[in-house]
């Protein structure tokens, strides 16, 4: 717990048999008090090394929902659990778990609800590696969500995000996409939602073993992401109200 908040790590999984371990023993268990972590059909022994390593909450898909799929069975869990504060942390070790006191601190003592790692703050992103083509497909992604949500975040395409329990008594992730546009989905409903989102700068390392979506899929990523803030916006303006912003 911290400041009286019981703390949920979720962990979206997806063959991190190689990095799970290295990510779980940076996790600061002195402050955390569930980890869950959901193996989405992996086709290595993720679920296996999981309960070696004493993660008590391990969740096997038989099927592949995708990671947006994943993510909801982990909210759904923590939730379960009656954690307040959810960090949502890719067992991939492409973010650092040594930050989750400094990112959990600012909900905890009522700061944000919502946080994010990011990479762009500072010089993490192009430093651990990202690939030129991805950190202009950032940029640019993220100006055009910032003038069509009326916002001021440096990226929208962290994975290293935390949460307040409220945030999903207010939002709809079920309505959410199981696909990577999932994450762009639940930021625009917590903006929606009225809430305000707080950053942190966050160093990343890309390796051979870190999760990374190919050429492909990432153009339909930012496809999807130009989407969601075109439907925000209708949705702001009264206009067309997506599923995705109907509140609860």
């Amino acid at each position: 717990m911290l400041n009286g908040k019981k703390i949920g790590i979720v962990l979206p999984a997806y063959n991190a048999a190689g990095t799970l371990e290295k990510t779980y023993k940076e996790i600061p268990f002195d402050i955390v008090d569930e980890i869950v972590l959901v193996d989405d059909a992996s086709k290595d022994n993720t679920s296996e090394l999981a309960k070696a390593l004493g993660i008590h909450h391990v969740i096997r898909h038989e099927q592949n929902l995708g990671y947006g799929g994943n993510q909801k069975t982990c909210y759904a869990k923590a939730l379960e659990l009656d954690v307040d504060i959810i960090v949502m942390l890719h067992p991939d070790y492409q973010y650092t778990p040594k930050l989750i006191y400094a990112i959990v601190s600012i909900i905890a003592f009522d700061v944000y609800p919502v946080v994010l790692g990011s990479r762009i703050l500072g010089n993490g992103a192009l430093k651990g590696g990202m690939p030129l083509y991805k950190y202009i497909a950032n940029r640019f992604l993220t100006l055009t969500q910032n003038v069509l949500m009326g916002q001021k975040l440096s990226e929208y395409h962290s994975g290293y995000r935390a949460f307040s329990k409220e945030i999903f008594s207010k939002i709809n992730i079920q309505a959410n996409s199981d696909d990577f546009v999932f994450d762009n989905e639940m930021l625009g409903q917590i903006f929606y939602a009225g809430y305000e989102i707080g950053e942190v700068t966050c160093p990343t390392k890309y390796f051979e073993e870190a999760s990374s979506i190919n050429f492909k899929r990432s153009v339909k990523y930012g496809l999807g992401v130009l989407g969601v803030s075109v439907k925000y916006r209708l949705a702001k303006w009264k206009i067309v109200i997506d599923p995705i912003f109907k509140l609860k």
